[in-house]
């Protein structure tokens, strides 16, 4: 009983996933590509039924010799004793294979279709409200959301049609052939006994039992499939880590432990494939037995009749053709348990992803709350951060930062200064406290500035489009950071994060400022990387480039303090203003 509760379980999380798609504004296009797809379904079936009665000519006149008969069902149609016109073969062919085609067209238009939509709501859900950051944060996100999004939804949306339309072809398949199979069964006398349609009775009896057994092998696939998407994603997710710290890992000839780490990744990766084999070859064991059995089954429960001389050879391949019809549809579990088992992993992990974007989404308004603000300045007040693990970093902290002023804070490592950048962010969702943000834009510059992929300039316009910034502009910003040999390349694209030093890259952040030309700049260690020419350079330009913009930055160096206005000490959880004469010159 738990296990049937646990697959509706499953049902309804899979639909909870499909609904909103069905429910949407694409839903009449969606609905209307189904119905198509369902009706050439359905004529599939038809035909098959048609050409089960086609095989009973066929072979009749084959058991008669009728050369002309046999040559006129091959080719258009033969008219029948009982008056019935029977299509000829390459025309029955002819349809069904357009029909297959067009069947299989349709399904992957839909498809297509449906992953657009589910990806790109996930991607909005994911990425608003900075949900993708809280996960990342917390334990209890769900693991590698690159693969959740990219491989689960294609999995998703391709096995659920999939599965549905198999299981819509074998119900109809079944009530369609059932009523072939009963008319050619007869009735048999068992212990005295009669049953009518006894063929059809023997078939159920069969695929039940085949059903029944495949389970009790096959149940341990989900759980293994499951566990295989995470580890190849784990996998997946240290080869990408290589790649994209391919120097760091270089300087500190790190390449033993990385292959050792990747060793272990993969090994967690083989153990559960070889699982994940031995319990598919005992299943396949039973399966293709089943199927080899099956093939030759109701020939030889029907043969008696036609040795008997009660049937011909058309109605006993008749009879073989809507056994095994009725006996496939009935064991529709049993050849596509494997599939089951893999789509059921695929509902649980991407229902996981949903519950924790939903719970980061849900949790958005904790933490320090950033909201517009009416007066000219920007303040914080209240300010209680705390890191994930609960440890306290600042009590009751308070800030004030006037349009155009420049205010450094500065204290010692661990102190909560980056904590604080991001709570002024928005971001922080570990805390409580206000911030009032007056209106303009901000920017926010960490230590180590995010490339996108893309060209140079794209780096240097974004979150901006670049289509809304002239190049001269750019080049204009690029110089003025001291990156005027990077001009030429400003519309190559490049892993620039690799490709630049990391001087380069705050130089390329600064030049960022001066495109995206903020009201309030916020520089987190931004030029760290930088000797004191360089720094002092770049502070300057950012003075007289943008001579209204509020700057507040985070920074370890004491000279720092002669480009700002006002310097704020953060220790013992609150932010004191250090007097001028402590200020370094």
């Amino acid at each position: 009983m738990s296990r049937l509760d646990g697959f509706k379980g499953v049902l309804r999380d899979a639909w909870a996933l499909a609904k909103p798609y069905w429910n949407s504004e694409e839903k009449w296009k969606a609905r209307g590509l189904l119905a198509v797809i369902v009706a050439l379904q359905l004529g599939l079936v038809a035909l098959n039924v048609v050409l089960t009665y086609w095989q009973n000519a066929f072979y009749n006149t084959m058991q008669n010799k009728d050369g002309e008969a046999f040559t006129q069902l091959l080719v258009w149609g033969h008219r029948l004793e009982d008056g019935t016109f029977m299509p000829g073969f390459s025309i029955l062919a002819a349809l069904y294979i357009v029909v297959a085609v067009y069947a299989l067209y349709l399904n992957q238009a839909l498809q297509i279709r449906w992953r657009r939509w589910l990806v790109g709501h996930m991607l909005s859900d994911w990425l608003g409200r900075h949900a993708y950051y809280r996960m990342a944060l917390t334990e209890g996100g769900a693991d590698n959301p690159d693969q959740r999004i990219a491989d689960d939804t294609r999995l998703y949306v391709s096995t659920t049609l999939s599965l549905a339309l198999g299981l819509m072809s074998a119900v109809v398949t079944l009530l369609s052939f059932i009523v072939v199979l009963w008319g050619l069964s007869g009735d048999m006398t068992l212990f005295g006994i009669q049953i009518p349609g006894y063929l059809v009775w023997v078939a159920l009896i069969y695929s039940v039992v085949g059903t029944g057994i495949a389970h009790l092998i096959g149940r341990r696939l989900i759980a293994l499939n499951f566990n295989q998407q995470r580890v190849e994603a784990d996998f997946r997710f240290n080869l990408v880590r290589v790649r994209e710290n391919v120097e760091g890992i270089a300087l500190h000839g790190g390449e033993a432990e990385e292959g050792t780490g990747l060793r272990h990744r993969f090994g967690a990766v083989m153990r559960n494939w070889w699982n994940i084999m031995r319990v598919t070859k005992q299943l396949s064991f039973f399966t293709v037995g089943f199927a080899q059995v099956a093939s030759i089954f109701p020939l030889i429960v029907a043969s008696p009749a036609f040795f008997a001389g009660r049937i011909p050879l058309g109605t006993l391949i008749q009879t073989s053709t809507a056994f095994g019809s009725v006996q496939g549809a009935m064991s529709w579990i049993v050849t596509n348990y494997d599939d089951i088992a893999s789509w059921r992993a695929t509902v649980e992990r991407l229902t996981g992803f949903h519950r924790a974007v939903a719970a980061a989404r849900a949790a958005a308004d904790d933490g320090p709350q950033v909201a517009a603000g009416a007066g000219p300045a920007l303040a914080a007040s209240g300010l209680d951060l705390v890191l994930p693990d609960g440890r306290e970093l600042t009590r009751d902290a308070a800030l004030e930062l006037r349009p155009g002023e420049a205010v450094l804070v500065t204290g010692a490592s661990g102190s909560g200064k980056s904590t604080l950048f991001r709570a002024l962010a928005g971001i922080w969702p570990f805390g409580t406290g206000q911030v009032s943000r007056p209106p303009g834009e901000a920017l926010f510059l960490p230590q180590r500035p995010y490339m996108p992929l893309g060209t140079l300039k794209r780096a240097v316009c974004y979150p901006q489009d670049e289509a809304g910034h002239p190049d001269a502009e750019v080049v204009a910003a690029l110089e003025a950071a001291g990156l005027s040999d990077l001009a030429p390349r400003l519309h190559e694209a490049d892993a620039w994060e690799r490709r630049l030093s990391g001087g380069e890259q705050q130089r390329l952040a600064i030049a960022r400022a001066l495109v995206n030309k903020p009201q309030w700049l916020f520089l987190d260690e931004a030029t760290a990387s930088l000797d004191p020419e360089g720094e002092r350079a770049l502070y300057t330009t950012l003075k007289q480039a943008l001579p209204g913009t509020a700057i507040l930055s985070i920074a370890h160096r004491p000279a720092v303090a002669q480009f700002h206005d006002r310097v704020l000490r953060l220790a013992d959880g609150r932010l004191h203003p250090v007097p001028p004469q402590e200020t370094p010159a």
